[in-house]
């Protein structure tokens, strides 16, 4: 005999489609928002597309107008009026999820971190991390991170920069879509102060080494370890759940900590913010 006073089960509404052109997240990251405006390249990632969950979703129209930023390419970028404060300023290029993001800035709340990727669950994901633990030194970027740092970061403007298990394109014919290159270091160069350090981690012992060939040649960079080679790792770099299940399979993580040690004069790859726009 049922309970009379217990309502029946009720299928969930079905979703209602979005209009044709209508955007995901009105209020949210833009789904390309650099356009057309610049050149055509091999870039080094690959959007994913993958669920998001509801939280992500609700995080995402309530945080970005608030901490988020559509790389466009449009307009050169003011840090200390990002951040609303004159703090130091790391950029973190591709962070998956979030995690360990969000703990390096609750545990480092001096030092403001920018972002970037074009993941949008962990766009998502990190603006829940940062509202719950009430950050205030966290920003999203959503976009190409090579258009920021050339069309929107200005020189000497940035005291670090993160590039944690970028994708390592194992296969040989895409070894060029790999984004730790001599023309990505002269870029990156030009933005970073004196003294800065450039941190890459990887999984896939392959790229670590052409990363340490390539950084190591690199006159702009120089390595922080008296032996030339690789670094442990530092403890600011959180070790994620995604590193610890690796490292339990046996897998080796390769750390390598560069510094910046003078500046790069200016050349056709390193223009000064806002002028590389297609003209065609």
């Amino acid at each position: 005999m049922s309970d009379s006073s217990t309502p029946p089960n009720k299928p969930d509404a079905p979703r209602k489609p979005r209009p044709k052109g209508e955007p995901r997240f009105p209020d949210g990251p833009r789904p390309d928002p650099a356009g057309s405006h610049f050149e055509r390249r091999i870039r080094s990632f690959q959007p994913r597309r993958s669920r998001v969950t509801q939280g992500q979703a609700d995080a995402l129209q309530r945080l970005w107008p608030k901490w988020g930023l559509d790389i466009d390419g449009q307009h050169p970028l003011d840090l200390k009026d990002l951040f609303g404060a004159d703090i130091p300023v790391v950029l973190e290029i591709g962070f998956g999820m979030g995690e360990a993001t969000a703990q390096m800035a609750t545990e480092d709340p001096a030092t403001g971190i920018l972002a970037v990727d074009v993941h949008t669950p962990g766009q998502g994901n990190l603006l829940n991390l940062a509202d719950r633990a009430g950050l205030s030194n966290l920003r999203v970027g959503n976009g190409d991170a090579i258009i920021l740092l050339r069309e929107m970061l200005t020189p000497d403007s940035l005291d670090g920069l993160r590039v944690y298990f970028p994708d390592p394109w194992p296969k040989k014919r895409h070894h060029k879509r790999r984004l730790i290159q001599p023309e990505f270091l002269t870029l990156a160069a030009s933005r970073l102060k004196p003294g800065a350090l450039l941190h890459c981690a990887t999984d896939w012992e392959p790229y670590a080494e052409v990363m340490l060939e390539v950084l190591t040649a690199h006159p702009d960079f120089e390595n922080t370890q008296p032996d030339g080679g690789y670094a442990p790792r530092p403890d600011f770099r959180p070790l994620t759940r995604f590193e610890g299940q690796g490292l339990d399979k046996g897998h080796v993580v390769n750390d390598l900590l560069f510094r910046r040690v003078r500046h790069t004069a200016d050349s056709d790859q390193v223009r000064t913010p806002h002028t590389t726009r297609r003209t065609g």
